[in-house]
């Protein structure tokens, strides 16, 4: 897979932002649709709707989220997405451990295209631990890894295929 961006000097425009995650959800297969979003939304501008990834441009706050959004569907079992609706964890006790899964396969994917983790983990979200979240992966404490690795996304053996570089970025 490619590095999208080769470069950072600036922070890019919001719409590079939204083109190059797209690109990557492209190359993974995470299916997503542009319309006008009518409801209240956990994440401005975003929502799933049986297992596709809804974008309102219009409400969008934060590109980044559409990755964290985007992890939500990844991490699901294949037989499982097409029930994934709104704020996945809500009311589904099964689903609130997979956001452990959902920041790291965030985190990685945010490296395998080439954003700048505040990106993803933005001021504005994440309770108030955006800074913390970076600074525990960047001192590469992957909270979570575990997880992912039972999942089958992460490499179990360290070296080369280590983590931040995913064995596969969507269960199958």
């Amino acid at each position: 897979m490619n590095n999208y961006f080769l470069e950072w000097n600036d922070m890019p425009s919001e719409a590079i932002l939204i083109k190059n995650i797209l690109e990557f959800l492209d190359s993974i297969s995470i299916r997503y649709a542009f319309r006008s979003i009518e409801i209240e939304t956990f994440l401005p501008g975003l929502t799933i709707e049986n297992g596709l990834l809804v974008i309102d441009t219009d409400k969008l706050e934060n590109p980044g989220d559409i990755l964290h959004e985007a992890g939500h569907i990844a991490v699901t079992l294949p037989e499982e997405r097409t029930q994934l609706n709104a704020n996945v964890a809500e009311g589904n006790k099964q689903k609130e451990g997979d956001e452990l899964a959902v920041l790291l396969w965030s985190y990685a994917a945010a490296q395998q295209i080439g954003l700048p983790n505040k990106v993803v983990f933005h001021e504005n979200g994440y309770k108030g631990d955006s800074t913390w979240l970076i600074d525990q992966f960047e001192s590469k404490n992957y909270i979570g890894l575990p997880l992912l690795k039972w999942m089958g996304l992460a490499y179990s053996e360290e070296g080369e295929a280590s983590f931040p570089k995913m064995k596969m970025w969507v269960r199958t």
